[in-house]
């Protein structure tokens, strides 16, 4: 019984404590806190008297189920898949290039050498390379140049 008269009693100061507050200045200039306004004076209304904020704590998220965990997991994996496959092509295709530039570059500097080239036909057999094929070629490896040469 004792326990059940204790909590009303602090249930109804707690209210009390939670109740608006009023603060007038009286003729004497000194400054007077209550919770009923006083007649004729005019009094402002105190809300907050302890400084804190008495707004509600933002409700958190419920905590991400197991499934829902793992389903990030995978889709986070994935989009790092993705990234690192995605760079793994393109750095293929900077190592191609590079080759192709450096074959263009050694192919050029042959033909512009003057030297005599010689290639091989369907059949196998071994020719000589004329003034227009050397030209066609020459044009070829520039252009590869131009293409794969940064």
């Amino acid at each position: 019984m004792k326990t059940l008269l204790a909590l009303s009693l602090l249930t109804i100061f707690a209210l009390d404590a939670r109740a608006e507050l009023n603060k007038w200045v009286d003729e004497e200039g000194v400054v007077h806190y209550s919770d009923t306004r006083p007649a004729g004076v005019n009094a402002d209304s105190v809300r907050n008297v302890t400084g804190k904020d008495t707004a509600a704590a933002p409700a958190q998220d419920a905590p991400k189920s197991y499934v829902e965990r793992e389903m990030e997991l995978k889709k986070a994996l994935q989009e790092k898949q993705a990234v690192n496959d995605k760079l793994a092509r393109e750095k293929a295709i900077q190592e191609e290039r590079q080759r192709n530039c450096i074959n263009a570059q050694e192919s050029l500097r042959t033909l512009e050498s003057g030297t005599r080239l010689s290639a091989y036909d369907a059949k196998g057999e071994r020719y000589y390379l004329d003034d227009a094929a050397r030209e066609q070629r020459l044009r070829d490896a520039r252009e590869a140049i131009r293409a794969n040469c940064d």
